[in-house]
């Protein structure tokens, strides 16, 4: 872990409409040893507002990563993450699929659509905590994160 991760928190941005989802993600991520702030946003438009700092957002952190569903309303998860792929400002910023969909459409095109990874949620409560964990473990203390 270098200094500044130790002094600043990793800005992760959940994109779930599925409050149960976004309270269990909250909480496999409480355990961490690295400090991470969570936002948390219901849909597809709030997403993009978040990531554009638009409207109630024109102060949201730049996000480090984004945690994407991608059943959502509003405007769903695959085209948020065309949106934020084919945005200059906002294309670094790996996206991790994170959904209930094991479908192989689905799979391929957010791989065409330049996700950095998708992982299908167990409905297993242990094995969803694993996962996030693993999440954390990859993202967090692994990869080298691009700078905003």
């Amino acid at each position: 872990m270098s200094i500044i991760t130790a002094i600043m928190p990793i800005e992760v941005l959940l994109v779930e409409d599925n409050p149960g989802d976004a309270q269990l993600t909250r909480i496999a991520l409480e355990d961490s040893k690295i400090s991470i702030h969570l936002n948390v946003v219901e849909d597809g438009v709030e997403a993009m507002a978040f990531l554009r700092k638009q409207e109630k957002y024109v102060k949201a952190a730049h996000p480090d990563i984004v945690l994407l569903d991608l059943n959502l309303p509003r405007k769903d998860g695959r085209e948020v993450l065309a949106e934020i792929k084919g945005d200059e400002k906002l294309k670094r910023i790996p996206v991790v699929i994170l959904t209930t969909s094991q479908a192989e459409e689905d799979i391929l095109k957010a791989y065409n659509l330049c996700a950095n990874c998708y992982i299908t949620k167990p409905v297993d409560f242990d094995q969803f905590v694993k996962i996030v964990q693993s999440i954390e473990n990859f993202w967090f203390a692994i990869v080298k994160l691009p700078p905003e």
